[in-house]
Formats: structure tokens, C-alpha cells, sequence
């Protein structure tokens, strides 16, 4: 075990960020608080759903856990807007920048890769607006006939950051030709988004152990008022179109309370598409490896204090 003399001499030391990752139920929430814990540190999200206000317990956000440790890009915009990648850019480097200015240690902590590659990478986005004739012109077209259509533009415009979740509903399909579209369309501006250096550390669970987490979660969730929650944001007025836009438990729980499917199935699909959104993320985390991320991957199960031991460790040695 290294001692309080050693942690105290690194947290004045330490200058890189930390990067925290790993598949829904690893763990890695947990582990970012014990690091910041050691190293005075600050966490910041790369949690795209996260985002939103009184979307708590199907998001996971478990603020309690944070206790003193501060945290950031939680809670910050209304339920029914569309947060998109390039804001994240925008809000992650005005909240990274500050807490390097004040001498601070940013803990990058999510499981959304996209968000976490695009700062990292410093990928180089522009805002897409709405297009109001192009939404009207695919009003009504099946998910198929919108899916193909957007694959013709990916091929066109060859981008490779194409994510299954674009297309798991109509509207979700229709963002994804709007993007594409503009960006055919309209040059990326350059921008001054560098990449940021990072020590990257990977939870990796086990997966007869993830899966049994997840459904363990599953049920918990459900059973602290996941319905309820849904539910309440349906009477503020928020439109079901837009919480099955986000997903998941929003997505599912959502088509339940519209009479689409029984209690029953609702939980079978929601759990199925929770495991397969975890075997997702495992993939893009493998993918970050192909091209030129180094990630330290340590195992979720392992004690707590040797985790923190090693990711000590590994910054001692300027990984």
C-alpha cells in the first residue's frame, strides 16, 4: 500500500489527465471517486445521457457516491433537447481548462466512447442545425429505407464514426442523414480543440459477471422508481418521441407506459438491449486500441485499494 507522504507528493505532481472507461456496470464511477479521493482530483463525465436534468435513475448518476468529490457535465441541460457531440466538445474543455488553471487534477470517467475519443482525439466538429425540408421529406420512411439511405451517405462522405445506436429508431436515423448531409455539404472549420494527453485506464468485467450486474441493477432501478421517473417526465410535457430518442431504459419504459408492450417485456427487451449496449462499448474501447490508444485495463472484480495502487502506480512511471 503506498503511503499518504507519496499521494499528497503526486497530487502537487501530477499534471495529465486520467481517463476512466469501461462498459455499463464495471465499476468505473466508483473507481474515479477513490482516485480523485487520493489525488484531489476533479471528475469530469463522458456520460451522453447523463446530461440531463431529472433523468437520475435510469442514467445511473448515483450523485451520492461523489460525496466531497467534485464533479462536472452532469445535469446540465433539460430533458427533450438534443445534446449532441460537438456541445460536449465545447462544455468539456471550458470545464477542463479551469480545473488546470486552478491546479487541479480532471478525472475523465464515462462509458460513452464516441465523447471520450472526440476530446482525447481532438476531433474537429461544427454545430448541424436543424433542416426542416429534409425532415419533412423523410417523414414516414421506415427505419430500413432510412438506414440504407444513411449508409449511401456514409460511403460518400467515408466517415468511419458511425455508431449502431444512430439507427435504432426513425428518429435517431433522420439526426444521422441530417449530419451527414451538412457535412457533405458544408466544410468543417478548423478549430482549436487539441488532442489532450492522457493516462487511460480500462475496467473490464468480466462478462457472466456483467451480465449478472446488469440484471441485478436492472431490477434495483426499476424497483427505486425508474417507472415513476419516466412517467413524471411524461406529464412535464416532455414528448415520448424524445425519451425514446435517448434510449434504453427511456426507450423502453417509455413504449411500456404507451401500452406497446407488459411489464413483463419490457423488462426482457431493456435487459437484452442493455447487455448488447455493454458488448458495444467493449467494442469501441477495443476499436480506441486500433487506432493508437494505449488503455491500461484493470479487472473490475480486483480489491478496490489495489485498483488505485496500480493507476497510482502507472502515473509514477509517466504512463
Amino acid at each position: 500500500m503506498l503511503s499518504g507522504f507519496f499521494y499528497v507528493y503526486l497530487q502537487a505532481e501530477m499534471k495529465r489527465m486520467l481517463t476512466i472507461l469501461g462498459p455499463t456496470a464495471s465499476g468505473k464511477t466508483s473507481l474515479a471517486v477513490a482516485v480523485a479521493r487520493k489525488l484531489g482530483g476533479e471528475i469530469i463525465s463522458a456520460d451522453s445521457r447523463q446530461v440531463y436534468r431529472r433523468m437520475d435513475i435510469g442514467t445511473g448518476k448515483d450523485l451520492a457516491e461523489y460525496e466531497e468529490v467534485p464533479y462536472h457535465l452532469i445535469n446540465i441541460v433539460e430533458p427533450g433537447t438534443k445534446y449532441n457531440l460537438f456541445q460536449y466538445q465545447q462544455d468539456f474543455f471550458e470545464v477542463y481548462n479551469k480545473i488546470v488553471d486552478n491546479g487541479g487534477t480532471p478525472i475523465l470517467c464515462g462509458g460513452t466512447g464516441l465523447y471520450i475519443e472526440a476530446v482525447l482525439k481532438g476531433y474537429q466538429l461544427s454545430p448541424v442545425p436543424q433542416n426542416p425540408e429534409l425532415r419533412q421529406r423523410l417523414e414516414g420512411k421506415s427505419l430500413a429505407e432510412l438506414t440504407e439511405m444513411l449508409r449511401e451517405l456514409k460511403s460518400q462522405s467515408g466517415s468511419v464514426m458511425h455508431n449502431k445506436t444512430d439507427v435504432d429508431s426513425a428518429q435517431r436515423a433522420i439526426r444521422a442523414i441530417e449530419i451527414e448531409e451538412y457535412n457533405l455539404r458544408t466544410p468543417v472549420p478548423q478549430r482549436e480543440l487539441p488532442p489532450i494527453d492522457s493516462l487511460i485506464i480500462g475496467v473490464n468485467i468480466d462478462r457472466e459477471a456483467r451480465r449478472e450486474k446488469i440484471t441485478r441493477r436492472l431490477k434495483a432501478r426499476l424497483e427505486e422508481g425508474m417507472i415513476d421517473e419516466v412517467k413524471g417526465l411524461l406529464n412535464e410535457g416532455i414528448p415520448a418521441e424524445d425519451l425514446i430518442y435517448y434510449g434504453l431504459e427511456y426507450k423502453f419504459v417509455t413504449e411500456h407506459l404507451l401500452g406497446k408492450t407488459t411489464y413483463d417485456e419490457m423488462f426482457q427487451r431493456l435487459e437484452i438491449a442493455i447487455h448488447q449496449f455493454a458488448k458495444r462499448q467493449m467494442t469501441w474501447f477495443r476499436g480506441m486500441e486500433r487506432r493508437g490508444f494505449t488503455i491500461h485495463w484493470l479487472d473490475a472484480l480486483q480489491p478496490m485499494e489495489e485498483r488505485v495502487d496500480e493507476i497510482i502506480r502507472l502515473c509514477q512511471l509517466g504512463y
